[in-house]
Order: C-alpha cells, then sequence, then structure tokens
C-alpha cells in the first residue's frame, strides 16, 4: 500500500492558522505549536532587552546591531519565527518596512521550551546552519542553561555552555555582559 504524497506547506497554511499558534515551514512541513509559556517569554524578553539595550542602542555595549523579537523570516522556501535575531547594522543598515525578513540573521537566539525543544534542535539547527547563520544560543529556562554555538565548515561547534547566576560574555557579543541570574525569572 503506498502513502499519498503530501503537499509542501504554503505560507497561505500558516496564515489559516488561529492566532495563538505560531506555524513555521521548513522544508515544506508546517509545524504548529501554541504561544509560549511564561518562563519562555521571561526569558526571551530579559535577554532581548539586554542585548537590544547593549548592541542595539550601545547603552554598556558597542551598539552597532539589529536585535528582533520573534521576527518572521522567509528565507529561501522556509519560513521561521526564531525567539531573537539579530543583524549587524553593516549587513543591515535599516531593517525593512514589510512584516517579514528575507536577509538571513547573524545570531538567532531559540528558548526552548518542552513544545518546541525537538523541533529547534532537529529541523530549525541545521536549516539555519545551511543559510549560514553564524551563531547561535539555545536558552533553556528549565534546566538555567545558554548553550552557545559558532558555524564552523557548515556544523554547529559548542562554545559554552554558562548556567545558573553566571556572568557571560559569548560571542558574537562578546562586549555585552549577561547576568544569567536576570534570565531566570526567579
Amino acid at each position: 500500500m503506498t502513502q499519498a504524497a503530501r503537499r509542501p506547506a504554503t505560507y497561505e497554511d500558516i496564515l489559516a492558522l488561529p492566532e495563538h499558534l505560531v506555524g513555521e515551514i521548513v522544508d515544506g512541513e508546517l509545524s504548529v505549536s501554541p504561544r509560549p509559556a511564561i518562563p519562555h517569554a521571561i526569558g526571551s524578553s530579559a535577554l532581548g532587552a539586554t542585548l537590544v539595550t547593549r548592541m542595539q542602542f550601545g547603552d554598556g555595549g558597542p551598539g552597532g546591531w539589529w536585535i528582533l523579537d520573534e521576527p518572521e523570516l522567509h528565507l529561501a522556501e522556509h519560513v521561521v519565527v526564531p525567539d531573537i535575531a539579530g543583524w549587524r547594522r553593516d549587513r543591515m543598515p535599516e531593517p525593512p518596512r514589510e512584516p517579514f525578513l528575507t536577509l538571513a540573521p547573524d545570531w538567532i537566539c531559540e528558548v526552548l521550551s518542552p513544545t518546541t525543544g525537538r523541533f529547534d534542535r532537529t529541523r530549525k539547527l541545521p536549516l539555519y546552519a545551511r543559510l549560514g547563520v553564524l551563531h547561535l544560543w539555545l536558552l533553556d529556562p528549565a534546566l538555567e542553561t545558554l548553550e552557545t554555538y559558532r558555524l564552523e565548515s557548515a556544523h554547529w561547534a559548542l562554545l559554552a555552555t554558562p548556567a545558573g547566576d553566571e556572568m557571560v560574555r559569548a560571542a558574537p557579543f562578546e562586549a555585552a555582559e549577561v547576568d544569567l541570574s536576570r534570565i531566570w525569572g526567579r
């Protein structure tokens, strides 16, 4: 018995979803997840605020970046919504006015949760490597860990895994110290 071929997912499939769901398309497959839980939102918001202040506005850091929460990225045939993403201003002097971006970020952070962790690790990380994203962070509020990676020869190289209440200077934001104790929402 043969299985009927699935049609590749389209952006119209994402638009048809209820507002409380987030849709993404990787390699033609639609993935749907609920809006983030509060620990996820706290971690993402706190990290994003720190990086926007230091890396986008230059308060306590060098500036030179655009840092965006949950940007919708249309990259080739893929549609993804990372939790936080950053572009060096020398690559993207001004953000576009459209509701999505077509330029791959220089840095992405995914905040892991029970509902998205597997998809983030098994589907999105390989996609980000194929698209040439240079730096990747995985923030895990439940374990209170931050995994930092750099793309090397088309593969992710783990640089560090700080945890708990550590103070962190991690690529590509070595100039901006991040206090992990403020990220966990304790």
